[in-house]
């Protein structure tokens, strides 16, 4: 699974450009962010997020956390037909390395 971070998007939306556009916005809703940790959250996906920052991103953008986090499956299992055959999955194939022979 992964996950595709739409802040830069929305933020574009609202004639946001620049990460400094958000720091304050944030700060009038609780959140006290380093320039650094603002860059870091618009520019990509955090690995974590509180729920108080998530809460103030969709109070400034007028969006859902939806909005800003789409989760993507990144490798789909393929699912059996009826009749035994897979679908259309990408073969793989398997090879071995083998020491040439004299060494």
């Amino acid at each position: 699974m992964g996950i595709r971070w739409n802040l830069r998007k929305l933020m574009a939306a609202q004639e946001m450009f620049q990460t400094t556009d958000l720091g304050p916005l944030l700060a009038e809703r609780g959140i006290h962010l380093s320039r650094e940790q603002v860059f870091r959250l618009v520019t990509q996906p955090p690995q974590r997020l509180s729920m108080d920052t998530l809460a103030a991103l969709c109070d400034i953008l007028s969006c859902t956390p939806n909005d800003l986090i789409e989760v993507e499956v990144v490798n789909a299992e393929v699912r059996k037909t009826a009749g035994g055959a897979r679908g259309s999955a990408p073969t793989v194939r398997r090879t071995s390395i083998r020491r040439p022979e004299g060494l």
